[in-house]
């Protein structure tokens, strides 16, 4: 039998292809975790989420206090 990737998810093992078993097939097996690639757009996230972790000059001290001003 080929090598099945599964994702584990609540408690359980779901193979992300099909597989050729019968239903309530017992098996036994190791589990090993492997790296998912990463998707070509994280790296533009992570300019994202830099730019957005940056300290910007809004004149407040502590702008998350004024929150409630700019609510509709």
């Amino acid at each position: 039998m080929d090598t099945v990737h599964a994702i584990y998810e609540n408690g359980v093992f779901r193979p992300v292809e099909p597989i050729s078993l019968p239903e309530n097939s017992e098996v036994e097996f190791e589990p090993r975790m492997v790296e998912a690639p990463k998707p070509e757009f994280d790296a533009k996230l992570d300019k994202i989420y830099e730019i957005l972790g940056r300290r910007h000059q809004s004149g407040h001290h502590d702008t998350a206090e004024r929150h409630n001003e700019h609510q509709p």
